[in-house]
Order: structure tokens, then sequence, then C-alpha cells
């Protein structure tokens, strides 16, 4: 019985992954971050992601005050910004939110405020899909990596 938890929890996690490739939401990087992930390090995966993660909400906050809380936009640091989320999320294979950024990052080097502001809500918008999927991942990771701690002692 607790092999096929195991074999549906393995189920569950190739189709969250097909879905986010097949989405455009994740790209072979992923993988090859996936693929760092050993014994010595099974946490490798979240822990970078968590890492991004964090960076990430930095970079967004950034980007809302120099977009929304001003009156004239600073469209040379947002770049900058924009380099930092393009750079971290390639990374990590966040797809669909470096292409976002490449967007956004057009728009701010046109000095265009409209451009910008809606590049800013679809940025958002990517950064909180990828990130709940993400996490949904990581829970069926983790309960797959729980179901296989689990040992039951054999009776004669």
């Amino acid at each position: 019985m607790l092999g096929l938890g195991m074999d549906r929890l393995r189920a569950d996690m190739n189709r969250l992954l097909a879905l986010l490739f097949h989405q455009g939401v994740l790209d072979e990087q992923f993988l090859q971050l996936q693929q760092l992930q050993d014994e010595s390090s099974p946490n490798f995966v979240s822990e970078v992601v968590n890492i991004y993660f964090h960076e990430s909400e930095k970079l967004l906050k950034n980007l809302r005050a120099l977009l929304v809380e001003r009156e004239f936009s600073d469209y040379k640091k947002m770049g900058i910004h924009l380099n930092q989320f393009m750079g971290s999320s390639s990374s990590i294979g966040a797809k669909r939110v470096r292409n976002v950024c490449v967007a956004f990052r057009a728009a701010s080097e046109q000095n265009n405020r409209a451009g910008c502001l809606r590049a800013l809500e679809l940025l958002e918008h990517e950064y909180c899909y990828l990130k709940n999927k993400l996490h949904e991942l990581f829970q069926i990771e983790q309960q797959r990596v729980l179901a296989a701690g689990v040992r039951y002692p054999m009776h004669n």
C-alpha cells in the first residue's frame, strides 16, 4: 500500500511538472537545477528557489515603488532591478517570469510609463502563479520524502 502512495505522489509531481513545462512557466534550467540535488543536499532545489522568492519579493517591491509611488519614474534604476530579476529567473528556469521582465525592460527603456505599469501587473501575476505552483510541487515532494521514510516492522 505504501508503494502505491509513493507512486501516486511521484505521478502527481510528474504531472505538475509536465503542466508547468507545457504552459511555458518553467524551462530546462529547472531540470538542471533538480539534477544538482542529491542525498547530501536533499533540499537543494527548494532552498535555491526560496532564496529566489525572497530576493524577488524585494525586487517587486522596489519596482512598484519606482513606478507607482513617484511622480517621475527612475527608468534607469528600474532597468537594473529588471536585469537582476531576469538573471535570477533564468537561473531557476522561471521562463514566463523572465519573458515578462524582458518586455518590462523594453518598456522602461522607452520611458513608457503605461507599458511599465501593465508589465508590472503581469509580472506580479506570473510571479504569484510560479510561486504557488512551486510551493505545491515542494509540498508533494515533501509528502513523497516522508512516505519513503516510513518503515513498518516485518512480522514473520
